[in-house]
């Protein structure tokens, strides 16, 4: 097997917060990252799939297939948006870097398979400092 990746970057807002906390609780828990006001990041995403090569194209997946699938599944969704408000795919989620990974590997992998491929894992990076991988369940 051989596993290729592709890199996205996208913008969005969030805030983290649990309705049944106080103010003053959601900040001690989430800190400046729970501003009532939301604050935002410039996200990059890198999808990494896997497979068998094909031997006719020498491609696991054409990046090209790749790329729309992110950008139909994920971007058009997220970029610029506000995550707890304006997402489908993450309402009734705390929109942790955690949960939105997982959620952006729910949204690729039934779509990466229909290719033919395997989703093999989901890094998002929030800042430079930060950032989450998943490799589903």
């Amino acid at each position: 097997m051989i596993h290729i990746t592709r890199k996205e970057t996208f913008n969005a807002a969030h805030r983290l917060f649990r309705e049944d906390y106080s103010d003053i609780r959601n900040e001690e828990v989430f800190g400046k990252c729970s501003n009532p006001n939301w604050h935002g990041h410039n996200y990059t995403l890198y999808v990494t799939v896997g497979g068998e090569m094909d031997a006719e194209t020498g491609f696991v997946m054409n990046l090209k297939i790749l790329s729309n699938l992110i950008q139909e599944h994920v971007l058009e969704q997220l970029d610029h948006k506000n995550i707890n408000i304006e997402v489908a795919f993450m309402k009734g989620k705390l929109a942790s870097t955690e949960n939105l990974a997982i959620a952006i590997w729910n949204q690729l992998d039934a779509p990466v398979r229909k290719q033919g491929a395997h989703l093999i894992k989901v890094a998002l990076h929030e800042t430079d400092n930060n950032y989450v991988e998943y490799y589903g369940k």
